[in-house]
């Protein structure tokens, strides 16, 4: 299994890491503390994580998704957003921006961490008992980390390494990809990700 970003609470509850009440209350804190923060805003721009890094240079930006090898997500101040917007149309390029208004997986988010921190401590968390791809590194999560509200604090904060993730579950000889939700958003970005591979990629609704 993976999840993005909120979405990675689902995995934790089939896997047994949080209940599902807990994991209901946290999406909840997570969207009130999110109404606190400053206003922000987040950027699809159509490339590699280090050159995005090196467009955003001397901007109030972060790296807020690693959606694909030449997919990521610019998030933070809206002037910032708007600046860089600016430098990739002088390239001939165009970014894309979110129906958001908060900069998720940004330095925004640091005044509302600890508090975050605190109503993660408020649950319980256990080791998983079904094995699932963590968006905070980009790997098979580590089980001795799920248990620590800090792992949860930073998967809020850090990069969403969906990319890294999806090329794990890759390696599984045979994977089928299924989406399970509404939309088919993930399944979009899993075929940006298969670089050639013939996988089978299943969207919830069968259309």
């Amino acid at each position: 299994m993976i999840g993005h970003s909120a979405g990675e609470y689902a995995p934790a509850v089939v896997a047994g890491v949080m209940g599902l009440q807990d994991a209901l209350t946290v999406v909840v804190l997570r969207g009130q503390l999110f109404e606190q923060v400053p206003a922000g805003a987040m950027l699809s721009v159509d490339l590699p994580e280090a050159e995005l890094n090196s467009m955003m240079q001397g901007l109030e930006l972060d790296i807020g998704v690693v959606n694909a090898p030449d997919l990521c997500i610019a998030s933070g101040a809206a002037a910032s957003i708007e600046e860089l917007a600016r430098r990739l149309a002088a390239q001939g390029r165009e970014g894309r921006r979110l129906h958001i208004n908060v900069a998720a997986h940004s330095r925004l988010l640091d005044p509302i961490l600890e508090r975050f921190r605190q109503g993660v401590s408020r649950i319980r968390l256990s080791a998983p008992s079904i094995p699932f791809v963590s968006n905070l590194s980009g790997d098979w999560a580590d089980a001795a980390l799920l248990s620590d509200p800090d792992y949860w604090v930073r998967h809020l904060r850090q990069p969403v390494r969906f990319a890294g993730g999806l090329a794990r579950l890759l390696e599984l000889p045979g994977a089928v990809l299924l989406e399970v939700g509404p939309g088919q958003g993930l399944c979009a970005l899993a075929r940006q990700n298969l670089q050639g591979q013939q996988r089978t990629v299943l969207p919830p609704t069968g259309k």
